[in-house]
């Protein structure tokens, strides 16, 4: 399987709110435009290919970077990973073992859900810690009375 298929998968499920204002087979972005559209910058989009976050980057007659749709929902879901606070480098390791192909389900599962389990004790730490918040306004808003 490859990024464009994985985010695909990724992309079905997702929230709806990626931005890909062409259609596919009509999608050819250059680096302005994907750094409009994610937020991303150019410096990053470059840093994520040299590192192989990305796979290698289409590139015009004149050697001018070229994007996709494949690619942004590639994006797409690097930002959802870089949310839950994955690891660059586990990041990287998703994307060669997903370029690898099929054979590597179970570690890129693994590797998934391995992550998962750190993204949940983070959430049950920011409910603590919203907990102690809570308190405290309801302590001061009691106080201000």
């Amino acid at each position: 399987m490859t990024e464009a298929a994985a985010a695909t998968e990724v992309d079905d499920c997702a929230s709806g709110t990626a931005v890909r204002p062409r259609p596919d087979g009509q999608d050819n972005y250059t680096i302005g435009e994907v750094v409009a559209l994610t937020g991303l910058s150019a410096h990053t989009l470059r840093w994520y290919e040299r590192i192989g976050l990305m796979s290698r980057v289409d590139r015009s007659h004149n050697g001018q970077r070229r994007y996709d749709n494949d690619d942004l929902r590639w994006l797409e879901f690097v930002g959802r990973l870089r949310l839950t606070g994955m690891p660059v480098a586990d990041m990287v390791r998703y994307a060669e073992l997903l370029r690898e192909g099929d054979h590597t389900f179970a570690a890129r599962q693994e590797l998934l859900v391995r992550h998962r389990e750190d993204v949940r004790r983070h959430i049950a730490d920011l409910q603590a810690t919203l907990a102690v918040l809570d308190f405290k306004i309801e302590l001061y808003g009691g106080a201000a009375r």
